[in-house]
């Protein structure tokens, strides 16, 4: 099987600026959208809020909702822009998403979550995937998950993605929901072994190649946030690795050299360079001059004018001889 690595949907993170650089690094990885609500994409600034650009593919959307009417509606725009996949939020805690009525919370609506897969499959033939959690709140994680998995196959769910913690909706925040609720990958082994026609992939924690080929001897895929995000450089090895393809650049030099065309272009359509720049300061991390790279661009690409030169400055910081994780300057 040709397994499905994938660098997760971050907010405020994954946008196009992001997603264009980490596919600059690996051709094989899915790449994912920041999760957008369905109000958002009926009648928002589509272009704004779903542009991409082509070179990004293979690329999904990560819709937020919980009225299958309007997923529906919202599917078949995201699959007008070119998307590959749509995938349902089903794991998110933060206070505005449960005041939405979606996200993590849905995990407690298991028949509503099929409903909303029905009708987005009934809309589209994109695959249509669900990200969720193991469970929320005092949920039993083996009767929590169970439920949900029997009602997305049933809808015609084409694959889970499961964040292998629960989501505390009460008294932890968002940000704690992605650290202090124990890890449980078994709990996720468990499934895939009882659903083995089901594609599973498996999310939390994973922070190297080496973790994600253990996985990858247990479940189908494997979904890698933060470390993805903070030392991008992990996705250089990814094609190698774990498809057994040559990437498409030797290393975050030449991935920088590539970037600048498209640097170039959205400074001439009037972005600013610290939009783009924010997603490399984890770059060159462990390597002699990486604080320095990093202070230059967080100081200098946030100013008025700032192009190419700027970052072509942060660069010669970085020391070239010897790799990455030797003592940092």
């Amino acid at each position: 099987m040709d397994y499905k690595l994938s660098v997760a949907p971050m907010m405020d993170w994954t946008d196009r600026h992001c997603r264009f650089f980490h596919r600059l690094m690996t051709r094989r990885t899915w790449l994912y959208t920041e999760m957008v609500t369905t109000g958002a994409v009926i009648h928002g600034p589509r272009e704004r809020l779903l542009g991409f650009d082509d070179a990004e593919h293979p690329v999904a959307v990560q819709l937020g909702g919980s009225d299958p009417r309007e997923l529906a509606e919202a599917a078949r725009i995201c699959a007008d822009f070119g998307y590959r996949e749509i995938n349902l939020n089903v794991g998110c805690p933060s206070d505005r998403v449960q005041d939405g009525r979606f996200g993590a919370c849905l995990m407690r609506e298991p028949a509503l979550v099929g409903e909303c897969v029905s009708a987005m499959k009934a809309a589209v033939s994109l695959p249509i995937t669900v990200k969720c959690r193991i469970g929320v709140d005092d949920q039993d994680t083996e009767e929590a998950l169970n439920n949900l998995t029997d009602s997305v196959v049933a809808a015609g769910c084409d694959e889970l993605i499961v964040h292998a913690r629960k989501a505390w909706l009460q008294g932890l925040s968002p940000k704690e929901n992605r650290d202090i609720p124990p890890l449980d990958y078994g709990r996720v082994y468990r499934l895939k072994k009882a659903r083995p026609s089901l594609p599973i992939a498996i999310n939390g924690g994973i922070r190297t190649i080496d973790e994600t080929k253990e996985h990858l001897s247990h479940v189908d895929g494997v979904m890698i946030g933060r470390a993805a995000y903070h030392e991008p450089e992990l996705l250089l090895s990814v094609d190698e690795e774990i498809f057994g393809e040559k990437g498409p650049v030797a290393d975050a030099f030449e991935a920088l050299e590539a970037f600048e065309p498209y640097v170039a272009a959205r400074l001439a359509e009037g972005a600013r360079l610290h939009a783009m720049t924010r997603h490399i300061l984890g770059l060159f991390t462990g390597r002699p001059g990486a604080r320095a790279f990093r202070r230059h661009l967080a100081t200098e690409a946030t100013k008025p004018g700032a192009g190419l030169q700027t970052l072509r400055d942060a660069i010669t910081h970085v020391s070239r001889s010897g790799g990455p994780f030797e003592d940092a300057a």
